[in-house]
């Protein structure tokens, strides 16, 4: 039964997963037809920029879900060890136990980067200076803070490639464990 399509907004999802799985390079609007269910004059209606509208709406919804999910509660909440905890309960489960990639990551990493740039420093300097600033708040000094969050930066991402690259979501949750731990 063909999905009912009625805004811009319920593309995304599968907007997301086309990326995610086939980069930007690799994503055609033949492709994002298909998954969507959308027509490609449907599609120019939504997103008459094209596939790099498209490809910048599924970066934006990432990052607003990172930012009530994620960046948020580093940011405000009253415990700053509770927020930490938050953030590492939100990054499982939005990368799935570490079975999925994360597009802004894998964005950085391709010829896309140029084209993305502002959003891709943006969303990892959001979530770098959140984190330092929850650290800062739970105790640990400025230098200390800023360095471990950098490092837990690079091991969520990090985790993430190795567990895509030997099939084993354990790699991603161990390492998750790991950098809780170290936090904590």
């Amino acid at each position: 039964m063909p999905r009912t399509v009625s805004e811009r907004a319920d593309t995304l999802p599968a907007l997301i997963e086309v990326f995610r799985e086939h980069g930007y390079e690799g994503t055609s609007i033949s492709l994002v037809s298909e998954r969507t269910g959308l027509g490609k004059g449907s599609l120019y209606n939504f997103f008459p920029g094209g596939k790099e509208e498209m490809a910048r709406a599924a970066l934006a919804e990432i990052e607003d879900w990172f930012q009530h999910a994620v960046f948020e509660p580093l940011r405000n909440s009253s415990n700053p060890r509770e927020g930490v905890e938050r953030m590492f309960d939100g990054v499982v489960d939005y990368f799935r136990s570490g079975r999925y990639a994360c597009l802004i990551g894998a964005f950085a990493l391709a010829s896309s980067r140029d084209r993305f740039a502002p959003e891709i420093a943006r969303y990892f300097a959001t979530w770098r200076a959140d984190l330092a600033q929850a650290l800062t708040r739970k105790g640990f000094n400025e230098t200390v803070s800023e360095a471990l969050s950098e490092e837990t930066l690079a091991g969520v991402q990090g985790a993430l490639v190795l567990t895509r690259a030997l099939d084993d979501p354990n790699i991603f949750l161990r390492t998750i464990t790991r950098l809780r731990a170290r936090l904590a």
